[in-house]
């Protein structure tokens, strides 16, 4: 499809109609915006829901956490009476840093197609909450006023929906977490990912500074050159919803997975379950309140003391009645990002990106805490 087929959300009103959730009152006063997120069963996406057009027409879009646009088709069955075309020149493609101009000379402007409109090319139709400024917090803090920042919280569960704050006011009922997180560095990948390639913006993707990594609480041994990002871009650890599961550089993957079998000694081995490598009965693996019984996985960070644990209820995944596999994929060994955290090991772990001071703070398992992220009610305002 064209890429007349999709407009390019940037700076508009209907971002007051994004969600119908919101804590405090309306602009200016409004202090912060959820969006309820459900997880789609078959493609494993994390997906929300926006009003949009005039009059509102609900529409779902898939979170992508590192994306640098709002974005929807906004050709295939558009009707809107109060559409506007972003024209080349505003200050919103400036903004963008697009310099793509659309040319209708075979056909007379429309809704998709307008002369001298700036439209992104390569567009999927995604909610972006990426670190540049014309994803969607940003978008937010700059015409409400509030912080740069947001949190998501996604639900383990395909029947109930996980949450994303944006500003302030981030909490599950009864249960402040926040006071808890633990506070990492957000790493800045200078190799561009922006609209314009040429241009070799930093990378509106979220990294964090993994050292080591603990199976059991025992380092093992990798190539640190894997674990820093590169001149061109290449390496570090990155989290993504993209990525239903998390990704490991072979070599990496090879030492973290002869670790996590050693110390698991005791449990019976099964056959391998594509996408998995890893896989053990059930039946011969015990159960906690954080997940199936087995070895945690530590992502060290800027000092030992300071490290991401991951227990068996983000690390085993259920595959049939009486089969656990370790949801780590074999990701090869030309990888961008050497480590990818993807959506199964964020799942019920609330993340708080504070994109003025550029950090990152997590809770690890909410589990835990005796709450999950589907938790939060819907139905109420604070």
């Amino acid at each position: 499809m064209s890429f007349t087929s999709y407009c390019l959300i940037l700076f508009c009103s209907l971002l007051l109609s994004i969600s119908s959730y919101c804590i405090g009152q309306t602009s200016p006063q409004t202090k912060a915006f959820i969006l309820p997120v459900t997880k789609d069963s078959s493609t494993l996406q994390y997906i929300t829901q926006i009003g949009q057009r005039t009059p509102l027409v609900p529409i779902k879009l898939t979170i992508h956490l590192g994306g640098q646009t709002l974005w929807v088709d906004c050709e295939n069955g558009y009707v809107s009476s109060t559409y506007q075309p972003l024209l080349c020149g505003s200050t919103q493609c400036t903004i963008a840093k697009v310099d793509t101009c659309a040319n209708c000379s075979t056909s007379a402007p429309k809704i998709g197609c307008n002369d001298n409109a700036c439209l992104a090319s390569e567009v999927k139709g995604t909610v972006g909450l990426g670190r540049n400024l014309i994803a969607l917090p940003s978008q937010l803090a700059e015409i409400f006023s509030f912080p740069r920042k947001f949190a998501v919280c996604l639900s383990s569960s395909t029947q109930s929906s996980g949450v994303i704050f944006f500003g302030d006011g981030m909490m599950l009922p009864n249960i402040d977490v926040s006071k808890d997180l633990i506070i990492t560095p957000l790493i800045t990948n200078p190799f561009g990912t922006g609209s314009v390639p040429s241009l070799n913006e930093p990378s509106s993707e979220y990294y964090i500074g993994v050292k080591s990594i603990r199976v059991n609480g025992k380092p093992v041994t990798i190539n640190k050159k894997l674990l820093g990002v590169d001149k061109s871009g290449n390496g570090g650890t990155k989290i993504s919803t993209g990525s239903p599961y998390s990704m490991l550089e072979s070599s990496i993957y090879d030492v973290v997975t002869k670790a996590f079998i050693d110390e698991l000694s005791n449990a019976t081995r099964v056959a391998a379950v594509a996408p998995f490598e890893t896989c053990f009965s059930s039946k011969s693996v015990g159960s906690t309140r954080v997940g199936p019984a087995v070895p945690t996985i530590d992502l060290v960070l800027q000092t030992t003391r300071v490290y991401w644990r991951i227990f068996g209820a983000n690390s085993m995944v259920k595959v049939s009645q009486d089969v656990i596999c370790l949801g780590f994929v074999n990701g090869g060994i030309k990888r961008t990002a050497s480590i990818v955290i993807g959506g199964y090991q964020l799942e019920d772990n609330l993340l708080h990106f504070d994109l003025a001071r550029s950090t990152l703070g997590f809770s690890s398992s909410l589990l835990f805490h005796q709450t999950t992220c589907a938790n939060f009610n819907f139905t109420t305002k604070a």
